[in-house]
């Protein structure tokens, strides 16, 4: 009886040879030299995509991003009141928050090169609303006189409509042309096609208790219906949840075993590379996936840094500079911007962070309140003063002590 791993590639491998490569081509789900159909849905059953796409998704979405309005000598201050503020901190529409469309537009970027979504404008120019829209439905020309990007949304079988580039918020993958982003995915099939084929063939292996076949032979030809027979009858007592147990063979039979192959005990060491390919297809440091092979104390407080410079720096980029060109007028470009808040990101243990807000309270670069505020706890009254109170006196003398001078303290 074959496994479900097995009816399901050759399953994948039927509908290949009847679709064509061709007609395959074209929808983007060309197979791997593997067999193994790459789609944006079967890459996510992938453990090592879903884990890559996950961490970099979950923390746009996760991370907070507010609007500022530059002041004099460098002051900003949040502002709030542009229209744009509530969709980017607050809820997208009625139905999704800002930071659940974050997390699905980077991830439609990452499955499939690009994330799109709607802008929403009432009579007066204000934007209102961002509403997702499925990457698959949505095709991107560029029109032949200005160079200009032209979005096509599929309605349905046959209606088209055409928006305008400054109506789509449009989060893109790296590109080869400037306008499309080219799908990790598909770019990469191979690698995560060798995954799942990896994934495939241990199922498989562990699914026949953990060790190669043998060879059943027997002194006297056996007909196909007693060879069907007495195959299926050694399956049934040794393969799968009775791996172990005892069997009985008739016709004087006898059983071989095989001894693993260079390919069966190498199984591991490929899983492994593996997992560090896809981590190299995204971008993302192994520990990112869940891999802490090297992993070790001196190392484990720069995972932080090391994502957010290597993976997140670009998509923060890409978020940020869509925002200046959609969602902010022209005019008011110069004095509002859109930033993330990547604090939580660099945050370390807390023997580090006391003795680094002990600095920066004794520089004067930080007072007691905002030092609370970093630890989440209230503000105190009188605590925004930025003296060093590590070497300010009190003015105050204490009880029972003379200010005159050659006086001592105590009553006369």
């Amino acid at each position: 009886m074959k496994q479900p791993a097995q009816l399901i590639a050759q399953a994948e491998a039927s509908e290949t040879r009847a679709l064509g490569p061709e007609l395959l081509a074209l929808f983007g789900v060309v197979p791997a030299a593997s067999g193994i159909s790459i789609t944006p849905a079967s890459a996510m059953r992938c453990a090592p995509v879903r884990a890559a796409v996950e961490a970099i998704s979950e923390a746009l979405g996760c991370l907070p991003l507010h609007l500022y309005e530059r002041g004099q000598n460098g002051a900003r201050d949040c502002a709030e009141d542009h229209p744009a503020a509530e969709l980017l901190s607050g809820d997208a529409n009625e139905w999704t928050s800002a930071g659940g469309l974050r997390e699905q537009l980077t991830r439609d970027a990452l499955l499939h090169g690009n994330g799109f979504a709607a802008i929403v404008w009432d009579g007066t120019g204000t934007p209102r609303e961002l509403h997702r829209l499925d990457p698959a439905a949505v095709q991107i020309e560029r029109d032949q006189t200005s160079g200009e990007p032209i979005y096509r949304l599929t309605t349905g079988k046959t209606a088209n409509r055409i928006l305008d580039r400054r109506d789509v918020l449009h989060i893109a993958a790296p590109s080869v042309d400037g306008i499309r982003g080219a799908s990790p995915v598909q770019d990469c099939k191979e690698a995560i096609a060798l995954a799942l084929a990896l994934e495939r063939y241990a199922a498989n292996l562990f699914g026949n208790g953990g060790r190669p076949s043998g060879i059943l032979s027997f002194p006297n030809k056996l007909t196909d219906d007693s060879a069907k027979r007495m195959k299926g009858s050694w399956q049934a007592a040794t393969a799968g949840a009775n791996a172990g147990a005892t069997a009985v063979l008739e016709e004087g039979g006898s059983f071989t075993p095989l001894a693993f192959s260079s390919v069966d005990a190498q199984c591991h060491e490929m899983r492994q590379f593996a997992v560090a390919e896809i981590a190299r297809i995204f971008r993302v440091p192994p520990v990112s996936l869940m891999d802490y092979s090297r992993q070790t104390w001196s190392n484990a407080e720069t995972g932080g840094q090391q994502f957010l410079t290597h993976t997140l720096d670009r998509w923060l980029r890409v978020w940020t500079e869509e925002i200046r060109l959609k969602l902010i007028d022209r005019a008011d470009r110069a004095r509002i911007y859109a930033e993330f808040l990547t604090d939580a990101l660099l945050r370390s243990d807390f023997a580090t962070r006391a003795t680094a807000y002990g600095q920066y309270r004794s520089m004067g670069a930080m007072t007691a309140n905002e030092v609370r505020k970093g630890l989440n706890l209230p503000p105190l009254p009188g605590g925004d003063d930025l003296s060093n109170p590590y070497t300010s006196t009190s003015t105050t003398p204490a009880p029972g002590t003379s200010t005159e001078p050659g006086t001592e303290g105590g009553d006369e």
